[in-house]
Protein backbone atom coordinates (compact mmCIF):
# COMPACT_ATOMS: atom_id res chain seq x y z
CA UNK A 1 0.00 0.00 0.00
CA UNK A 2 1.02 3.48 -1.10
CA UNK A 3 0.94 6.34 1.05
CA UNK A 4 -1.16 8.07 -1.31
CA UNK A 5 -3.44 5.40 -0.75
CA UNK A 6 -3.57 4.88 2.88
CA UNK A 7 -6.65 6.36 3.77
CA UNK A 8 -10.08 5.51 4.95
CA UNK A 9 -12.23 5.22 2.22
CA UNK A 10 -15.06 7.40 3.09
CA UNK A 11 -12.70 10.80 2.08
CA UNK A 12 -10.44 12.28 -0.15
CA UNK A 13 -6.80 11.15 0.46
CA UNK A 14 -5.34 13.61 2.39
CA UNK A 15 -8.15 15.22 3.85
CA UNK A 16 -8.59 15.47 7.49
CA UNK A 17 -12.65 15.19 9.09
CA UNK A 18 -13.15 16.13 12.27
CA UNK A 19 -10.18 18.11 12.55
CA UNK A 20 -10.76 20.18 15.62
CA UNK A 21 -8.16 22.73 14.67
CA UNK A 22 -9.88 25.20 12.51
CA UNK A 23 -7.78 25.23 9.07
CA UNK A 24 -5.98 22.45 8.70
CA UNK A 25 -7.40 20.55 5.60
CA UNK A 26 -4.71 17.76 4.76
CA UNK A 27 -1.84 15.01 5.95
CA UNK A 28 0.90 16.26 3.80
CA UNK A 29 4.13 14.16 3.40
CA UNK A 30 7.28 16.27 2.93
CA UNK A 31 10.67 15.73 2.40
CA UNK A 32 12.88 17.40 4.85
CA UNK A 33 16.63 16.83 6.40
CA UNK A 34 15.29 16.07 9.82
CA UNK A 35 18.66 17.36 12.61
CA UNK A 36 18.80 14.36 15.30
CA UNK A 37 21.60 16.51 17.42
CA UNK A 38 23.65 19.71 17.18
CA UNK A 39 26.22 21.20 18.71
CA UNK A 40 28.29 24.57 18.54
CA UNK A 41 32.03 24.64 18.83
CA UNK A 42 34.20 27.79 18.37
CA UNK A 43 37.79 27.93 19.09
CA UNK A 44 40.22 31.21 18.43
CA UNK A 45 43.26 29.92 16.37
CA UNK A 46 46.59 31.45 17.40
CA UNK A 47 49.54 31.38 14.73
CA UNK A 48 47.14 29.43 12.75
CA UNK A 49 49.32 28.85 9.32
CA UNK A 50 47.33 29.05 6.02
CA UNK A 51 49.08 28.49 2.39
CA UNK A 52 47.58 30.48 0.01
CA UNK A 53 46.84 29.32 -3.31
CA UNK A 54 45.04 30.78 -6.66
CA UNK A 55 45.90 34.32 -6.28
CA UNK A 56 43.73 37.61 -7.84
CA UNK A 57 45.27 39.04 -9.48
CA UNK A 58 47.65 36.64 -10.26
CA UNK A 59 51.75 36.93 -9.21
CA UNK A 60 51.83 39.37 -6.83
CA UNK A 61 54.69 41.01 -5.90
CA UNK A 62 56.27 39.95 -3.02
CA UNK A 63 56.49 40.61 0.13
CA UNK A 64 52.90 40.28 0.95
CA UNK A 65 50.82 42.60 3.88
CA UNK A 66 48.29 40.80 5.70
CA UNK A 67 44.30 42.76 5.57
CA UNK A 68 42.06 40.21 6.50
CA UNK A 69 40.60 36.53 6.21
CA UNK A 70 37.29 35.53 6.02
CA UNK A 71 35.30 32.15 5.36
CA UNK A 72 33.71 32.28 2.06
CA UNK A 73 31.05 29.36 2.40
CA UNK A 74 28.74 28.53 5.36
CA UNK A 75 28.89 25.37 4.66
CA UNK A 76 32.30 23.63 6.13
CA UNK A 77 33.43 19.96 4.65
CA UNK A 78 33.47 16.66 6.74
CA UNK A 79 35.69 13.98 6.54
CA UNK A 80 37.23 11.18 8.45
CA UNK A 81 34.08 10.58 10.25
CA UNK A 82 34.31 7.84 12.63
CA UNK A 83 31.23 7.42 15.09
CA UNK A 84 31.55 5.35 18.52
CA UNK A 85 28.63 4.27 20.29
CA UNK A 86 28.64 4.06 23.66
CA UNK A 87 27.50 1.60 25.88
CA UNK A 88 24.70 3.24 27.45
CA UNK A 89 22.45 5.33 25.94
CA UNK A 90 21.94 6.72 22.48
CA UNK A 91 25.26 9.04 22.64
CA UNK A 92 28.10 8.41 20.29
CA UNK A 93 31.59 9.88 20.52
CA UNK A 94 32.13 11.47 16.94
CA UNK A 95 35.44 12.02 15.79
CA UNK A 96 35.41 14.37 12.33
CA UNK A 97 38.02 16.45 10.00
CA UNK A 98 36.41 19.98 9.09
CA UNK A 99 37.60 21.67 6.51
CA UNK A 100 36.52 25.66 6.36
CA UNK A 101 37.14 27.97 3.28
CA UNK A 102 38.97 31.40 3.37
CA UNK A 103 39.19 34.08 1.83
CA UNK A 104 42.88 36.00 2.55
CA UNK A 105 42.66 40.17 1.39
CA UNK A 106 46.42 41.59 1.23
CA UNK A 107 48.48 44.13 -0.48
CA UNK A 108 51.60 43.13 -2.07
CA UNK A 109 54.89 44.97 -2.63
CA UNK A 110 53.44 47.57 -5.40
CA UNK A 111 50.54 48.44 -3.25
CA UNK A 112 48.19 46.13 -5.33
CA UNK A 113 45.45 44.57 -3.46
CA UNK A 114 44.87 41.21 -3.88
CA UNK A 115 43.06 38.04 -2.52
CA UNK A 116 43.84 34.23 -2.26
CA UNK A 117 41.86 31.34 -1.04
CA UNK A 118 43.01 28.99 1.61
CA UNK A 119 41.03 26.71 4.22
CA UNK A 120 41.51 26.62 8.18
CA UNK A 121 41.08 22.89 8.92
CA UNK A 122 39.33 21.47 12.15
CA UNK A 123 39.61 18.29 13.97
CA UNK A 124 36.25 17.95 16.67
CA UNK A 125 36.14 15.54 18.65
CA UNK A 126 32.36 15.85 20.54
CA UNK A 127 29.80 13.69 22.30
CA UNK A 128 26.66 13.51 20.20
CA UNK A 129 23.20 11.68 20.24
CA UNK A 130 22.91 9.43 17.15
CA UNK A 131 20.02 8.00 15.92
CA UNK A 132 19.37 3.84 16.51
CA UNK A 133 20.74 1.37 13.40
CA UNK A 134 18.39 1.98 10.32
CA UNK A 135 18.42 1.10 6.93
CA UNK A 136 18.46 5.37 5.70
CA UNK A 137 22.33 5.90 6.91
CA UNK A 138 22.16 9.09 8.94
CA UNK A 139 25.19 11.50 8.25
CA UNK A 140 27.70 14.47 9.94
CA UNK A 141 27.49 17.78 8.61
CA UNK A 142 28.68 21.28 9.39
CA UNK A 143 27.82 24.84 9.48
CA UNK A 144 30.90 26.89 9.66
CA UNK A 145 32.07 30.09 9.95
CA UNK A 146 35.76 31.87 10.55
CA UNK A 147 37.05 35.39 10.94
CA UNK A 148 40.71 36.54 10.97
CA UNK A 149 41.49 40.28 11.64
CA UNK A 150 45.42 39.71 12.55
CA UNK A 151 47.98 37.92 10.44
CA UNK A 152 51.02 38.33 9.02
CA UNK A 153 52.78 36.57 5.81
CA UNK A 154 55.91 34.61 6.11
CA UNK A 155 58.48 35.49 2.83
CA UNK A 156 60.35 32.31 3.80
CA UNK A 157 57.88 29.82 3.47
CA UNK A 158 54.72 31.71 1.53
CA UNK A 159 52.32 31.06 4.30
CA UNK A 160 50.25 33.45 6.30
CA UNK A 161 50.43 32.93 9.91
CA UNK A 162 46.27 33.70 11.29
CA UNK A 163 44.53 34.68 14.48
CA UNK A 164 41.23 33.71 13.75
CA UNK A 165 38.20 33.19 15.44
CA UNK A 166 36.05 30.08 14.39
CA UNK A 167 32.67 28.73 14.72
CA UNK A 168 31.43 25.38 13.97
CA UNK A 169 28.03 23.94 14.51
CA UNK A 170 28.26 20.26 13.79
CA UNK A 171 25.20 18.25 13.16
CA UNK A 172 23.68 14.86 13.04
CA UNK A 173 21.12 14.37 10.18
CA UNK A 174 19.27 12.44 7.82
CA UNK A 175 16.69 13.07 4.60
CA UNK A 176 13.69 11.58 5.85
CA UNK A 177 10.07 11.82 4.80
CA UNK A 178 7.78 13.34 7.40
CA UNK A 179 3.73 13.25 7.17
CA UNK A 180 2.58 16.27 8.65
CA UNK A 181 -0.82 18.13 8.97
CA UNK A 182 -1.01 21.13 6.05
CA UNK A 183 -2.94 24.76 5.96
CA UNK A 184 -3.09 24.07 1.79
CA UNK A 185 -0.74 25.59 -0.19
CA UNK A 186 0.82 29.16 0.37
CA UNK A 187 -1.13 32.17 -0.93
CA UNK A 188 1.57 34.13 -2.44
CA UNK A 189 1.02 38.27 -2.76
CA UNK A 190 2.27 40.53 -4.93
CA UNK A 191 5.75 41.74 -4.78
CA UNK A 192 5.94 45.50 -4.04
CA UNK A 193 8.27 46.76 -6.28
CA UNK A 194 10.92 49.52 -4.77
CA UNK A 195 10.95 52.54 -5.85
CA UNK A 196 12.90 55.96 -4.76
CA UNK A 197 10.83 58.69 -4.38
CA UNK A 198 13.04 61.86 -5.10
CA UNK A 199 10.76 64.32 -3.91
CA UNK A 200 8.98 62.07 -0.95
CA UNK A 201 8.74 64.49 1.24
CA UNK A 202 9.26 67.56 -0.73
CA UNK A 203 5.29 67.51 -1.66
CA UNK A 204 4.15 66.12 1.72
CA UNK A 205 4.99 70.26 3.00
CA UNK A 206 2.23 72.64 3.31
CA UNK A 207 2.06 75.08 0.20
CA UNK A 208 2.76 77.95 2.55
CA UNK A 209 3.77 77.75 6.14
CA UNK A 210 1.45 76.80 8.61
CA UNK A 211 1.23 77.88 12.44
CA UNK A 212 0.43 81.31 13.99
CA UNK A 213 2.64 84.23 14.04
CA UNK A 214 4.78 85.04 17.26
CA UNK A 215 2.85 87.46 19.41
CA UNK A 216 4.72 90.72 20.33
CA UNK A 217 4.22 92.31 23.96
Amino acid sequence: MSFFSNFSSDHCPGTITGNPLQGLSEKVCIQAEKIFDAGIIQTRLENYTATPVAFTPADPTYPLTFVSARSTSSVGTVTNVNVERQAEGCCARVQATVTVPIEIVYVDANGVEGVATSSIVLSEDVLMYVPPASVMPFTVTSVASCVSPEGSFDAATGTFSLSACVTCILKVAMQVELLVPSYGYCAIPPAQEYTQEVCSGFFELPLYPQGKPCSRK
